[in-house]
């Protein structure tokens, strides 16, 4: 038997996403909205336009998260977590892994555009 889901069900899980207000970079995975604010290393405002929803790369649908250039460290640590957060709410939204970069005070850091990809039924 065939297995289907609509765009508009797979975008929807996908706009949830598009209302996070921050990109944080951290230092392990957070656990809690109130953890991965507190833990942060760098951060970046994010509004509707860094988000952008389209066809998936495998199968289903994706969301693309522009890149954020030249973000002042806020704390030394190693940055191999990036986090979205919903500041309005108070929610953690997504978490994934990034390639570990050590971070030093007063420095700047660049995190690359990357995308949140959910697969079509199979």
């Amino acid at each position: 038997m065939a297995k289907f889901a609509s765009n508009d069900v797979l975008d929807g899980s996908l706009d949830i996403i598009t209302t996070a207000t921050r990109l944080v970079a951290l230092s392990g995975q957070p656990a809690t909205f109130a953890g991965a604010n507190s833990a942060k290393l760098a951060e970046a405002t994010l509004a509707g336009g860094d988000f952008s929803i389209g066809a998936g790369d495998i199968s289903g649908r994706k969301v693309v998260i522009a890149a954020k250039a030249g973000l002042p460290v806020i704390s030394a640590g190693t940055a191999d977590h990036v986090a979205l957060l919903d500041t309005v709410n108070s929610r953690l939204l997504y978490v994934t892994t990034c390639p570990a970069q050590a971070l030093a005070s007063g420095g700047t850091v660049s995190i690359a555009s990357w995308n949140v990809e959910i697969g079509a039924p199979a």
